[in-house]
């Protein structure tokens, strides 16, 4: 074999190496994401509500990390989608819905059970929607609420609960309720910003980082309060913004078959 020939394949080799490597990161970072979603179910099993809903929260962190690492590093593969895809249903849907269950909708009953099976089942339908329609809608929404969207919301729950002062199980048709409206808002097509336009690599107005910098102080003052607060606004908005969108296009209609009808009146009158 020429010398040539052998340090092409010395270099395709190696690059083929350097490319198992890239992808390892955010492997690991999904793995990350299954396993906070596996000790948060741990945690409720246990009835360490706060500790599992913390755990879910780092989920959610290692989710977002994992996602922007492989579009950094340019290790994006269809492996990496579907094992991203298993370790939301683990963290997102499973752990969600056994953490209120064993805290919240156990005392129902079958409807208890119910609202969480739905949970995880919304979740997966989720999921499997988002995989399939990927590349052919908007990157700016999501259609139906994201599932980790819907974990949060169910964390940051539990964490304003014991911030307000609760202790232990509780029992409240509210949370029956959000159970079920959760898994309506996953399935549904009403869209949720995806804040995906957002790049923290680009080039952005001073201003921008001022106001990333006041609201890690406003959570940081009050942790609990503020995210679930933020969580609430985000789920609240698909719903308000679907409707005043209907609202906005009934009006428009409206005013453009006004002139409509009027010169089809006129039209009457002469004859």
């Amino acid at each position: 074999m020429l010398p040539s020939a052998k340090k092409l394949k010395g270099k395709s080799r190696k690059s083929r190496q350097k490319k198992r490597g890239i992808y390892l990161l955010p492997n690991l970072l999904t793995t990350g994401n299954l396993f906070c979603g596996f000790y948060g179910m741990i945690a409720a099993i246990n009835h360490s509500f706060r500790t599992a809903a913390i755990a879910i929260l780092f989920a959610c962190l290692f989710d977002i990390l994992d996602g922007k690492v492989a579009r950094l590093t340019g290790s994006n593969s269809r492996f990496g989608v579907e094992y991203d895809s298993l370790a939301d249903l683990v963290a997102f849907g499973v752990a969600p819905a056994v953490l209120v269950y064993l805290w919240a909708l156990k005392p129902f009953g079958r409807l208890g059970w119910v609202a969480a099976f739905l949970f995880v089942a919304c979740g997966a339908l989720r999921l499997a929607r988002f995989n399939v329609q990927a590349g052919s809608v908007s990157k700016k929404y999501f259609v139906g609420l994201p599932i980790p969207g819907a974990a949060l919301m169910v964390a940051t729950t539990v964490l304003f609960f014991y911030r307000m002062g609760g202790s232990g199980p509780t029992k409240h048709f509210l949370l029956l309720a959000m159970a079920y409206l959760l898994g309506f808002l996953m399935v549904s097509s009403i869209p949720f910003n995806s804040f995906k336009e957002f790049d923290g690599f680009q080039r952005m107005p001073f201003r921008t980082l001022f106001i990333i910098i006041l609201l890690f102080s406003v959570i940081a003052v009050q942790p609990s309060i503020m995210l679930f607060t933020f969580a609430l606004v985000y789920v609240s908005s698909g719903p308000i913004g679907y409707v005043f969108r209907l609202l906005r296009n009934r009006r428009e209609s409206v005013t453009e078959e006004s002139p409509k009808q009027e010169i089809h009146a006129l039209k009457k009158r002469k004859q």
